[in-house]
């Protein structure tokens, strides 16, 4: 492995570990790596080249939700996070321009994978100590467990990686992608399981038939953005009593959103604007509650909409309106298209999972983790 990769090396190798202690480690951890390997091939004698196509969809997103603050609730947040989105993308396509030449680093994912495994497994056996003993608490709170959820998100994330793009022997790759979707499976977070088991059906499906599943990948995310709130009435379950809570508030979410957004569809809300819509803070009353047959007591104190929808494409939809999603769209069926290998395949479609069912489409630390990914898959690469 050449020098110029080793940053990033140790920053594969030390993510998932320290996600399961604090979550927001992992953007430190990718900028770190991300400039640490250009600062390398630079003193190498490394020059950046032509940017590839796909910063184009995304500088485009970033300067659409970048206007989007004129008709933001917050414009001070809106730009503020803008910023903090460009400066992780660009370093992070420097750093997959200096690695075009250096090999692949799945060896250094799949020991981080390997040691976030066991450091997450060890976790939730000993009811949180570890968790707990980070944060110099004698007591583990009931609350500690479920940020195991972002360590099985990452486990989710780099599994594909580990598995089918490593130089390691075969029964040992399998070894690992059985103990990490153990462990994952395990874990809290149902989006983390689901992502698992997408992650490496696509994995298996681009082995065989790598041109199909790269335009299944591009082909469906587009689709998914572009067609998910106008669709959704039709797809959402009108019985939820039988879904676990975290699952039928996701119902009540996406509802209250999807109707949201048929009030501004062109511009939408507003970069940001997710914290800010109004009706999010309020409870879902009885009437929505009887809807969706959720007679439960935590329903009748969940809010509408806490802090983001859990969904990429309502969330596009919901700020940056029709022309973010036609960015976003062209964006992802671009970056599915350029999935050419079973480990790209199965991250993208593990990632597409997640965006779709957990975290904020500007969720710092999971967006440093998908782009540490790309970056880790992308090197060695001499094609865009």
């Amino acid at each position: 492995m050449s020098a110029r990769a080793w940053p990033l090396a140790v920053a594969l190798a030390a993510a998932p570990f320290a996600v399961v202690l604090q979550n927001r480690t992992l953007a430190p951890l990718a900028l770190l790596g991300f400039a640490g390997v250009i600062l390398v091939a630079l003193r190498e004698g490394w020059r950046p080249s032509r940017p590839p196509a796909l910063i184009w969809p995304g500088m485009a997103l970033l300067g659409w939700a970048a206007l989007s603050a004129f008709w933001a609730p917050d414009a001070g947040r809106a730009l503020e996070t803008v910023l903090r989105l460009a400066a992780p993308l660009a370093l992070a396509v420097l750093a997959a321009d200096a690695l075009r030449d250096a090999p692949l680093l799945p060896r250094a994912a799949a020991l981080g994978l390997a040691l976030g495994s066991a450091a997450a497994l060890f976790d939730d056996l000993s009811g949180n100590a570890l968790r707990a003993a980070v944060r110099g608490l004698s007591e583990p709170p009931a609350t500690l467990a479920f940020g195991l959820k972002n360590a099985a998100s990452v486990i989710a994330l780099l599994l594909p990686v580990a598995v089918f793009a490593t130089g390691l022997p075969r029964l040992l790759r399998l070894a690992l992608g059985v103990f990490g979707a153990m462990v994952a499976l395990l874990l809290p977070g149902e989006s983390a399981k689901l992502a698992v088991l997408a992650g490496l059906s696509f994995g298996v499906l681009a082995g065989f038939a790598p041109g199909a599943a790269r335009r299944m990948l591009g082909a469906g995310a587009a689709l998914l953005i572009l067609v998910l709130p106008w669709t959704l009435g039709a797809v959402l379950p009108r019985d939820a009593s039988g879904l676990p809570n975290s699952a039928a508030h996701r119902l009540l979410i996406w509802d209250f959103a999807a109707g949201r957004i048929a009030e501004k569809p062109l511009l939408g809300w507003g970069m940001e604007s997710s914290r800010a819509i109004p009706g999010g803070a309020e409870r879902a009353d009885a009437a929505t509650r009887a809807a969706f047959n959720l007679t439960a007591p935590f329903f009748a104190h969940a809010q509408l909409l806490p802090l983001h929808p859990h969904n990429l494409a309502l969330q596009i939809w919901l700020e940056l309106g029709a022309m973010g999603a036609a960015i976003t769209a062209l964006f992802l069926a671009m970056l599915g298209l350029a999935c050419r290998t079973p480990a790209s395949c199965g991250a993208f479609a593990a990632g597409l999972v997640i965006a779709m069912l957990s975290y904020g489409a500007w969720q710092y630390w999971w967006v440093c983790g998908l782009l540490l990914t790309a970056v880790a898959l992308a090197g060695g690469r001499r094609a865009p």
